[in-house]
């Protein structure tokens, strides 16, 4: 088909041809849901969703199946259910439903399957099992269980750091006995403070999986041994996908775990990296509240070259969204912008050449609201965004969460939209 992506592996552009034409592959590194998104993870979930439509457009919709990832149990989401009082389950319901909310405002597409970490605790474990059996991991005595990087011959080929380095980059856990001190967690035994849900059992004892276990079971679960393409951000190519490699591999018996690996690049805001004490840290309800379409927050992430640091000012969040509202006038006037031509794209998902063209913008997930809508002020990301709330709303009812259902409720009625629920389900209108 023509595509080139940039393989983070082999640090060069290289032809894309797919393990099987007929099943192209993808795995993401998803959200740890504990609060929104913020930009920098709006970005990487824009490249995503980018390759993935230009994937589809190459090979067809029912071709291409891509696996976004969901960690709902982690030393973030127990501080904060502890700091809320609320259960884990509860948390991680409500944070994943709101992640959905802002996807579907930035236009990204759902997954094709989006699985979840403590959905998959006895994958995690059989994996565990069978590199204990296979001698690339021990038990410290303790309950914790480390992956023995010495098993791993080539350990640091996707990050090519040296020795010294993936010392100096590893996360220091709780075991004080490592082989090697860049051995990490497989599996972690609860503490004493750490409430009983966030905790399973195992043959270790009651704890949980270490950070990077759980991609590497979703992923042979979901795509087998080896697949296609691993995108995430440019932060974890060390130490996470660089663990991942080599989990799988080895608990795998396989030479590699992707095919290729993409990483996009860093987000600034305004020239300084995003912190909340500089006030520059923004998720994406905070810019849609600043006023700013979710197309338009799309459009300010994808305009730079997905590999290239992106710093994210006020001045092209606001020339994303003029280009746009030129658009939706156009179409209002009943221009027709013609057949999309993504072929710019296969040149490792270069934006400048296809952007020019306004027949792309659809294809790219763009224009996705009529102008009417868009000029009235429809919430951001259109009827899919809301959709993706009404669902969020059904879930929190089933669920019990009457408070969180009556405000996603009254949230679509401060932007104008009706929510009507009858006995074939919930229709909306415009105020």
């Amino acid at each position: 088909m023509g595509l080139k992506l940039y393989n983070s592996m082999s640090r060069r552009i290289e032809g894309f041809e797919p393990l099987d034409p007929q099943n192209i592959r993808l795995y993401a590194c998803g959200p740890t849901v504990y609060d929104r998104a913020h930009v920098g993870n709006a970005r990487a979930m824009v490249v995503v969703d980018l390759l993935h439509r230009l994937l589809r457009h190459l090979y067809g919709d029912q071709r291409v199946r891509l696996v976004r990832n969901v960690t709902d149990v982690d030393d973030k989401i127990i501080e904060r259910s502890v700091e809320r009082g609320e259960t884990i389950a509860a948390l991680t319901a409500r944070t994943l439903a709101a992640y959905h909310e802002d996807m579907a405002a930035i236009g990204c597409l759902p997954p094709t399957i989006e699985p979840r970490a403590t959905e998959h605790i006895p994958h995690m474990i059989a994996m565990i099992e069978r590199l204990m059996a296979q001698g690339q991991a021990y038990e410290d005595g303790a309950g914790t269980v480390l992956f023995r990087t010495a098993a791993m011959p080539n350990y640091g080929a996707l990050s090519r750091l040296s020795r010294e380095d993936l010392i100096a980059g590893a996360r220091i856990d709780v075991s004080e006995v490592k082989e090697d001190p860049r051995d990490f967690v497989l599996w972690k035994p609860q503490k004493s403070e750490e409430p009983d849900d966030s905790a399973f059992d195992s043959p270790w004892g009651r704890g949980r999986p270490g950070w990077h276990i759980e991609c590497s079971a979703m992923a042979l679960e979901h795509l087998g041994a080896t697949f296609d393409i691993h995108l995430g951000g440019l932060d974890l190519r060390f130490p996470h996908h660089e663990n991942e490699i080599a989990q799988s591999c080895c608990g795998n018996g396989t030479d590699f775990m992707a095919r290729y690996w993409v990483h996009n690049g860093f987000v600034t805001v305004e020239g300084e990296k995003m912190s909340k004490s500089l006030g520059n840290f923004f998720t994406v309800p905070d810019l849609l509240n600043k006023g700013y379409k979710g197309e338009a927050i799309r459009l300010a992430l994808l305009e730079t070259h997905y590999r290239a640091p992106l710093d994210l000012t006020e001045a092209k969040l606001k020339a994303a969204q003029n280009r746009l509202d030129g658009l939706y006038r156009d179409l209002a006037a009943g221009a027709d912008f013609g057949e999309a031509d993504l072929r710019g794209l296969n040149e490792d998902l270069q934006p400048s050449q296809v952007l020019k063209n306004p027949a792309n913008f659809h294809a790219l997930g763009f224009l996705q609201n009529n102008p009417e809508i868009w000029f009235k002020g429809m919430p951001q990301g259109g009827e899919e965004r809301i959709e993706a709330m009404i669902k969020a709303r059904a879930l929190a009812k089933k669920e019990k969460d009457f408070a969180r259902a009556d405000e996603i409720r009254d949230l679509l009625g401060q932007e104008g939209i009706v929510l009507e629920d009858g006995a074939g389900g919930t229709t909306w209108r415009l105020a």
